[in-house]
């Protein structure tokens, strides 16, 4: 008897955050979909996202923000060693963000793709070897998709199937908490040291005595140097700083990858990486939901270049992040009297223009679409 071909619209490798959140955003909107996850160990994972006001009326409307441990962010503060005044941005209406757990994001729409029947777990796919346009044998059924959705973060190489252009490389993060004996206030700091940029944020905890960082430098750094670095910058501000043990530290890959398929659409990390400098990775992958899910209210599925589509909605803020993210990189890293006078330019600009300091708030917020 001949193998039955059970067909779906949908197919999303990765249940990580973008693709356990596409697959429910895709749900909703009545297609059939399936997500399949190898079981890596995300549900590990203890560090935090930096959640704007776009990304968080998203969760919102999948009915999972609620679900959620959060803290807000009222004002964010960033600051150098170059210019004298901070800037501090702020939403009179709304915060400008919010902090949540990844790992309690992730239990909670990995529950709801169980919930209906979305997951298969324990599936791990070669994606560098898998022929598109042939029906896939999962668990020992075969299925037949009209679209692959890739999820699976920046695994992807460059191949026959993908294109991958690198944006720079030799960067490493470093992550962790801390508690301190000042209030926080609900604010967010980014500090440009001359070694690269160190954000501290909110963590959502009991109290307002908790803290998370991330610093990225292209400069190895000794956990011990780095604690006396953050010290050095938000001792002011926070008091005493007692850090908890687990440090982690990641490599920065900020790229752009498409695929040559016209039935495979990348999302979240597998599209597009940057460099935590403007913390906005996260909500560039949810805004890759909102413009699949609003373009499929507007064309078929089957469109033959429904693909392209999708991707010309998506490359004009892509490339914005990419260019500015390396940019001010760039100018920190390099200095010279050119660099620091464009640096000083830059602050004045925001501080005494209103229609820029508008701008750079409401693209910070998410509510800016550069189409």
């Amino acid at each position: 008897m001949k193998n039955k071909i059970h067909k779906y619209d949908f197919l999303i490798v990765g249940a990580g955050l973008i693709g356990a959140l596409a697959g429910l955003e895709l749900f909703k909107k009545k297609f059939k979909v399936l997500v399949i996850e190898k079981n890596d160990h995300s549900l590990l994972d203890q560090r935090t996202l930096a959640v704007n006001a776009n990304s968080r009326e998203f969760l919102q409307s999948l009915g999972l923000w609620n679900k959620l441990r959060n803290i807000p962010i009222q004002n964010i503060i960033i600051e150098d060693e170059i210019n004298i005044s901070p800037l501090v941005f702020k939403n009179a209406n709304e915060p400008m963000g919010s902090v949540i757990y990844n790992k309690d994001l992730l239990l909670k729409a990995r529950a709801e793709l169980k919930k209906n029947n979305l997951l298969l777990e324990n599936i791990d796919l070669d994606i560098n070897k898998i022929d598109f346009n042939q029906p896939f044998r999962l668990k020992n059924k075969y299925f037949n998709f009209s679209k692959v959705i890739l999820s699976v973060g920046k695994n992807i190489t460059s191949s026959a199937q993908f294109k991958k252009k690198i944006f720079g490389f030799g960067h490493n993060s470093y992550v962790g908490f801390f508690n301190h004996n000042y209030n926080h206030d609900n604010k967010a700091y980014e500090m440009f040291t001359t070694q690269g940029p160190l954000a501290v944020l909110p963590a959502p905890s009991t109290n307002k005595y908790l803290s998370t960082f991330i610093y990225s430098s292209k400069i190895p750094i000794k956990i011990i140097e780095l604690k006396k670095l953050i010290k050095k910058y938000f001792y002011k501000t926070h008091g005493q700083l007692i850090f908890m043990k687990n440090f982690k530290s990641f490599k920065i890959s900020p790229h752009l990858t498409t695929s040559y398929n016209k039935n495979v659409i990348l999302i979240g990390d597998s599209l597009r990486s940057i460099h935590p400098v403007a913390g906005q990775g996260w909500n560039l992958g949810i805004k890759d939901i909102q413009a699949l899910s609003e373009l499929l209210e507007q064309y078929s599925i089957n469109d033959h270049n429904f693909s392209d589509l999708y991707f010309s909605r998506r490359k004009m803020e892509i490339y914005t992040y990419l260019t500015f993210t390396n940019f001010i990189n760039s100018l920190y890293e390099n200095e010279s009297k050119i660099n620091r006078l464009i640096i000083k330019f830059g602050f004045q600009s925001l501080l005494r223009f209103d229609l820029i300091r508008n701008t750079f708030v409401n693209q910070a917020m998410g509510r800016l679409n550069l189409i």
